[in-house]
């Protein structure tokens, strides 16, 4: 037997002023706290609005200030903090979009590089390509926490189901998804995907993403949610700014996979 915790998922709404995104982290992750969260995410490029010309201009190495905000809150709160994503200026000269999670302790435990980049022209809806700007990944990521062992992805790794299935054999219990899915698919393929991969591996599902801005070039669908491994939502937002909580629990995950046994 073992306790629930308890995760927050802060859908943030970024914009172009970096320090401004940096005070809402701040802001966020204490108010999570104080509402008793174990766990604390962030969305996906967090600290820039989800632009390619202004995600270059906060580009910033895996030690520079975002990193070093996170890793002072992690410490001070006790807490784990599931750092959404940021636009990483890598040693090798190449930019990522990088997850990086941060123990009670302040160290960085863990990293992901979204492997599956967001190459899409869609007829009446959004032609974006991440590839003109980002590197992809080539990683799983799955690490050890005190709750047990988590998984880790961004947005558009979502859509590939195999990658989900490595970290249940994995012994991940819940994967994290920072993901700024826009309007379009989101509307289309949000839900289906998440209670999908909650479902296909009977583990739980936590995307965050960024609040709705209308007035951006890239404009979100939000909708931050948990999925548990029965497919239901136990949290779920609008497009807004807000923080929503949901109590994990392994046990029940257990539960389910003794009573619908689908070779986990």
């Amino acid at each position: 037997m073992s306790d629930p915790y308890k995760l927050a998922l802060c859908q943030m709404k970024p914009v172009k002023d970096k320090k401004s995104n940096l005070d809402a982290a701040v802001r966020n992750v204490g108010e999570a706290v104080r509402r008793e969260a174990d766990v604390v995410c962030l969305p996906e490029i967090w600290n820039s609005p989800y632009d390619l010309m202004l995600m270059r201009e906060n580009a910033e190495s895996s030690s520079g200030p975002s990193n070093t905000l996170l890793s002072e809150l992690a410490h001070e709160y006790k807490v784990y903090i599931i750092g959404g994503s940021i636009p990483e200026a890598a040693e090798d000269n190449k930019i990522y979009n990088t997850s990086f999670v941060f123990d009670p302790n302040g160290g960085i435990i863990a990293r992901h590089r979204k492997v599956h980049l967001f190459d899409v022209d869609i007829e009446n809806g959004p032609r974006f390509k991440e590839s003109d700007f980002f590197t992809a990944g080539d990683s799983l990521t799955v690490f050890d926490t005190e709750f047990g062992k988590m998984g880790l992805a961004i947005c558009f790794d979502v859509r590939f189901p195999e990658m989900f299935r490595d970290m249940n054999k994995r012994g991940a219990h819940i994967v994290f998804l920072p993901a700024a899915f826009n309007i379009t698919t989101g509307g289309a393929h949000w839900d289906i995907l998440m209670k999908g991969r909650a479902l296909d591996n009977q583990m739980y599902i936590a995307a965050c993403g960024p609040a709705r801005d209308t007035g951006a070039s890239f404009v979100t669908w939000s909708h931050s949610c948990v999925a548990t491994p029965w497919g239901e939502y136990i949290a779920h937002a609008d497009a807004t700014e807000k923080i929503i909580y949901a109590d994990i629990d392994v046990d029940y995950m257990n539960k389910i996979r003794m009573e619908l046994p689908i070779g986990n």
